[in-house]
């Protein structure tokens, strides 16, 4: 609820400076640490400081690691017991507590006023008793435990990100009335245009009988300080008798909005009530808040948004921040974050695995934005964990009931805290466990009861039981996994049932969102630990795998590797990789946006957080390259171009289908118009409302002739501010005429590198033990002649084989030269020269936190320092771990740049050298123009 300042309530502030120590013994009880007179151990032993509140202690260096006891004491003068109230006859005066991690006993005076558990949400004790004229010490022990597995914790420590413990929001005093408003909950509806305010009155320790006394209250509706409409509420008991001090009063009034207007993001229209609680014709009590008119349901696969269909383009937020973890570093940050979202063209932000910060939701509710908000979550399903959770998401709907950009309630995420997905030996997995799954469906019931304004999501990501949106986490990067994001896309959206453990619910229903996804682009590292004022923190988590999550030494492993020959420096290799992750990310996206079956997603995520570097911003909220070309993939209405190849030869045509998404409330009529090769086309169009058309073969030129390898841009406008842009890359005929069958692969960029393409018998002899006899025949009409006899071998002036067998190992030391390739499962059939990695053919968490480079003058014409859509189908299976004394050509890192890696390299063996090529380029070779160009460059070099 807002607290105004009012004659009826007054609020003081106690954020500012109090003592803090730690309690590592348990000794505070026992030694009387909460009397006011008490000593508390001496600055010199280094465990009492003065610090500001709010804050968490794991802020100060010294307590970083540490978890257990401690506290705070600070001092408030107060003229009177009742200070500075309308009149002091019969006040309350409560200390407010935002949120407290995790156990909080408050003392006043010596006097042990109240006491919480919870780490997230708000709380209040009542001090009136224990309060004097004058000064006044108010002591807080605060215990966060080492083992949090039964706690609601989110996302806090092992094995993600820094524990938050302490006063970490804001702490108040609060002068109020004995009989006052408790609650005002407002509820709207927009099919009869009517908004309905529940009221909770407390007669808590005042002298009245709800039940004989004439207590009303009137309820006044304002927008813009404009009058809009009131109505009066009698209060009615509801305890036992309603004659107990702890007598408790409810009361409804309901009313007709006039012409309201709806709040949405795009228009968020916020209404002001004001309850007037009266007492004998008396006003004893005011109190105020915010609404809007704004409902939210999910039918036939779709969400809708007051009534009208409403795709959801979202983004994971955690709601950490450099320095100061749960609380924003900056005044205006809230603000700005919500800012930057709209800009970047989000609707929503999923606050992940902890609930929202009130101030951050009435920035959304008053800019425009979509919250989708989550309980932290605890590791263990135990009866104390159940409960934590439930009155966690208890509280938060009694705190955010009337915050209308809250429209979705989450109740796990993962399974953590219900089901397996540690593996822990004492856990059961939600998919196989009906005691677990009966639990949940009993949770989202009771949470749709006590508030059916919202939609409910059972358990993030996966395994379902009963659920208003059947959402995915699902990690491709791409181009790499193109068309195994393809494939997982058509399985997901022909049997949603899948994603069910059981269905308590319809899998037809719920509208299908693919809630994570994403792909990690470095942020400008130097940058971000001149904000540290030095090394940040979480560069040394121990409980980091290290290299890949554990920055510690990542400029060791920067000069380890041969970026720094490819990069110069960080910012270099950072900006590169940025543009790496958009290219993923913007191919996810659209296929997504393309599909009439997909209702949303929510990519991972807003901004960097700690060693997890996936933001569409970086820690600092500070923009990354590709900000403006994302804001253009993420607009309300966007075009694609979906090529039909990426990478095509000279004369062949390009072939691209047009895709206009609108996602808003409103017809959009418009130019559409494409250019490429000089050439260019356009057609009027016009996209209903919430809806995507495509064009077949909007763009339909044939590819002009080249002599060199070159990338050229396709573009595609729609009106005046949709347009994208996509690569194709031109291959010459020389260097794929006659090859094979026509090309149907799709890939795309690179510059220009000139193909010399031997006649007869001028590329040698070839030995192949590929067992693929288009290879063989492609070959020899590119000019060599091809043996495929064993015997053959010693004779050959070159080697290109799946697999180091004893007699190509024999003719590599004895001086010859192998191309080792993969077969057509991407296998590569070596134990004697490299050692491999394998890699996902699917979705894989390292794979889209890796990077391919090229360190190769003549590789990098073909396809940039980082190797893009050309390439799209080769993409290994497999990579070789990397070494000094290799040569190599294209390599790879993932995370913190852990793992160097070759897809391309060269390695001596005896006299010979064995070079190796995972790009799966031998089943493509002389279908895919790319595969021939680049397995032809390596097989030269061979031949050399």
């Amino acid at each position: 609820m807002r607290r105004d300042t009012d004659e009826k309530r007054r609020t003081i502030a106690l954020n500012g400076t109090w003592q803090f120590v730690t309690d590592p013994d348990d000794a505070g009880r026992d030694e009387g640490w909460a009397d006011p007179d008490a000593s508390w151990p001496e600055r010199d032993r280094d465990r009492a400081l003065e610090v500001e509140i709010p804050h968490s202690w794991q802020e100060l260096e010294a307590y970083r690691d540490y978890t257990g006891r401690a506290w705070y004491r600070r001092t408030v003068s107060l003229e009177t017991a009742s200070d500075a109230t309308h009149d002091g006859d019969g006040d309350r005066t409560l200390l407010r507590f935002g949120a407290v991690d995790y156990e909080a006993t408050v003392w006043v005076n010596g006097e042990r006023v109240g006491a919480n558990r919870g780490g997230y949400l708000p709380f209040a004790v009542d001090a009136t008793d224990a309060l004097v004229d004058g000064e006044n010490t108010i002591v807080v022990e605060v215990v966060d435990p080492d083992d949090i597995s039964e706690i609601p914790h989110g996302k806090q420590g092992a094995p993600w990100y820094q524990r938050v413990s302490g006063i970490w929001q804001d702490v108040t005093l609060e002068v109020v009335p004995a009989l006052r408003l408790a609650a005002i909950r407002v509820t709207p509806d927009l099919e009869t245009d009517t908004a309905r305010v529940d009221l909770e009155v407390s007669a808590a320790d005042a002298d009245v009988s709800l039940e004989e006394a004439d207590v009303t209250a009137t309820v006044r509706v304002t927008r813009n300080g404009n009058p809009i409409v009131s109505a009066d509420a009698t209060i009615d008991a509801n305890g036992p008798d309603g004659t107990t001090f702890d007598a408790r009063g409810t009361g409804t009034a309901t009313f007709e909005i006039p012409d309201p207007d709806y709040w949405t993001p795009e228009t968020p229209a916020l209404y002001d009530v004001t309850v007037d609680l009266e007492r004998d014709g008396d006003v004893v009590d005011r109190d105020s808040d915010y609404f809007g008119m704004r409902s939210i349901e999910s039918r036939d696969g779709r969400v809708y948004l007051n009534g009208e269909p409403y795709f959801l383009r979202g983004a994971l937020d955690q709601g950490y921040y450099p320095k100061t973890l749960y609380r924003p570093f900056a005044d205006d940050l809230f603000e700005r974050e919500v800012r930057l979202a709209k800009e970047l063209g989000f609707n929503l932000l999923r606050k992940h695995i902890k609930p929202a910060h009130p101030d951050f939701l009435e920035c959304a509710d008053r800019q425009g934005l979509l919250v989708w908000e989550e309980p932290a979550n605890p590791t263990v399903h135990t009866e104390r964990s159940k409960r934590e959770v439930r009155e966690q998401l208890h509280g938060m709907i009694e705190r955010d009931y009337n915050r209308p950009s809250v429209v979705v309630w989450s109740l796990y995420n993962e399974e953590w805290g219900i089901g397996n997905p540690q593996g822990l030996d004492e856990e059961t997995s939600l998919w196989e466990d009906r005691d677990k799954q009966a639990s949940l469906a009993d949770l989202y019931e009771e949470t749709r009861e006590r508030d059916p304004t919202r939609l409910v999501c059972d358990n993030s990501g996966w395994a379902h039981v009963a659920t208003d949106v059947n959402d995915y986490h699902r990690y491709f990067v791409s181009p790499d996994r193109a068309g195994a994001w393809e494939r997982d896309l058509d399985r997901i959206l022909e049997n949603p049932g899948d994603n069910y453990a059981a269905a308590r619910t319809d899998p037809e229903d719920a509208p299908l969102v693919v809630s994570e996804f994403g792909t990690w682009g470095l942020f400008d590292v130097p940058a971000v630990e001149d904000f540290y004022d030095g090394r940040p923190p979480w560069f040394d988590h121990e409980f980091l795998e290290e290299g890949l999550k554990r920055p510690a030494g990542y400029r060791e492993r920067f000069e380890a590797t041969t970026l720094p020959d490819v990069f110069g420096d960080l910012e270099s290799l950072a900006e590169a990789w940025q543009w790496r992750e958009f290219r993923s990310i913007a191919d996810v996206i659209e296929r997504m946006r393309a599909r009439d079956g997909v209702a949303g997603y929510v990519i991972t995520e807003f901004s960097d957080i700690e060693w997890e570097f996936n933001g569409i911003l970086d820690y600092r909220r500070e923009e990354k390259a590709f900000h403006e070309a994302f804001a253009r993939v993420n607009a309300p209405v966007a075009v694609q171009l979906d090529l039909e190849s990426r990478s095509v030869r000279a004369g062949e045509t390009v072939r691209a289908d047009a895709v206009v998404v609108n996602d808003t409330a409103e017809t959009v009529r418009a130019e559409l118009s494409w250019t490429a090769f000089g050439e260019s086309g356009r057609r009027s169009l016009a996209v209903e409302p919430s809806s995507r058309t495509r064009l077949d073969d909007f763009v339909e030129i044939d590819a002009p002739s080249l002599e060199d390898v070159t990338t050229a841009d396709v573009a595609l406008v729609f009106g005046s501010d949709a347009r994208t842009v996509e690569p194709v890359t031109v291959v010459p005929s020389s260097a794929t005429t006659e090859i094979g069958t026509e090309s149907g692969a799709e890939t795309g960029a690179g510059g220009g590198i000139g193909i010399e393409t031997a006649s007869g018998g001028g590329r040698g002899t070839v030995y192949t033990d590929v067992d693929d006899a288009d290879l063989a025949t492609a070959l020899e009409r590119r000019g060599s002649t091809v043996t495929v006899a064993v015997d053959d071998l010693a004779e050959a002036d070159a080697a290109v084989v799946t697999e180091t067998t004893e007699a190509v190992l024999e003719y590599a030391r004895d001086g010859g030269a192998v191309l080792l390739v993969p077969d057509a499962d991407g296998v590569v059939a070596d134990e004697a020269v490299f050692d491999y990695r394998r890699l996902s053919e699917d979705e894989s968490w390292n794979l889209v936190a890796s990077l391919f480079y090229t360190d190769d003058d003549r590789l990098e014409e073909l396809f940039g320092t980082v190797p893009g859509w050309e390439l799209e189908g080769l993409y290994p299976y497999t990579v070789a771990d990397a070494t000094d004394a290799d040569d190599v050509s294209v390599g790879s890192v993932e995370g913190w740049l852990a793992n160097w890696s070759a897809a391309i390299a060269t390695r001596n063996y005896g006299e010979g050298s064995v070079r190796l090529c995972t790009f799966r380029v031998a089943d493509a070779y002389g279908t895919h123009p790319m595969a021939t160009v680049l397995l032809d460059e390596l097989l030269d070099r061979c031949l050399e």
